[in-house]
């Protein structure tokens, strides 16, 4: 298995990746994009120990990982949805054209989650199948939930304020309007939904589990109830529970 860092510079972006794949091909038929929640980036240990156990078991697969705008060694200095959606476009683009795929699968967590839904809203499915982890419903809510008290009155005048933990950006209330005018709680995903699963620990103290049950059964998907579990499946066990059942919901049909 070998991970490579990889930049995809198109339409003005430069979006910072990934690559992990199990052996010395260049293209691979299927194509696991895998990303991150807010806060988060490319390189961490969640996504490392998923790549190895996905290539592990489909040797021929390959896992993407890639930074949101902000995050992780992204140059981007303030979040917009629409910048979000650009980078999982070219993703996709990337991973069909330069590594063949036929078959694209994503997994994706928190905030990543919503993205992803957000995406199939506003542009369509280009995936197979779909595994997230501790969605984001309410999205709008939840990102200006980021807002420190200390900067809300210059929040609440439309000026940019800082947010994030170990890497701050910039912020505005127009992002909160375009998550909101994207409220996937408001959109349906009936034709997509045998191909979709959701796993969401019992304890999240960020996005109450009654809200992301309530919409997976909305839309007839398949939800997984993870006890004793919080946002980050911190647990080994827990984790290790997420990333098996994420490589078998990949794995190919008979």
């Amino acid at each position: 298995m070998k991970t490579r860092e990889l930049d995809i510079n198109e339409d003005g972006y430069s979006v910072r990746c990934n690559l992990t794949c199990g052996t010395d091909d260049r293209t691979h038929d299927r194509v696991v994009i895998c990303t991150h929640g807010f806060g988060g980036t490319k390189d961490i240990a969640s996504i490392q120990k998923f790549a190895e156990k996905e290539v592990g078991k489909h040797k021929k697969d390959a896992v993407l990982a890639f930074d949101w705008p902000c995050h992780g060694r992204d140059a981007r200095k303030k979040l917009e949805l629409e910048e979000c959606f650009s980078y999982l476009s070219i993703v996709v683009n990337y991973a069909k054209r330069e590594l063949g795929a036929t078959h694209l699968y994503i997994y994706s967590v928190s905030f990543g989650a919503y993205l992803t839904l957000a995406y199939l809203q506003a542009h369509g499915n280009p995936f197979d199948r779909i595994a997230l982890r501790s969605c984001g419903i309410h999205m709008a809510q939840l990102m200006e939930n980021n807002v420190a008290p200390t900067d809300r009155a210059k929040f609440d005048r439309g000026k940019e304020v800082e947010v994030g933990f170990d890497r701050k950006m910039k912020i505005d209330r127009s992002l909160i309007d375009d998550l909101a005018a994207h409220d996937i709680t408001k959109a349906e995903f009936f034709d997509w939904a045998d191909d979709i699963i959701m796993l969401h620990g019992e304890n999240d103290e960020f996005v109450p589990i009654d809200q992301a049950r309530a919409f997976a059964d909305d839309n007839v998907i398949e939800f997984i109830a993870v006890p004793n579990c919080d946002h980050a499946f911190r647990t080994p066990k827990n984790m290790d529970f997420a990333i098996h059942t994420v490589v078998e919901f990949f794995s190919p049909r008979s």
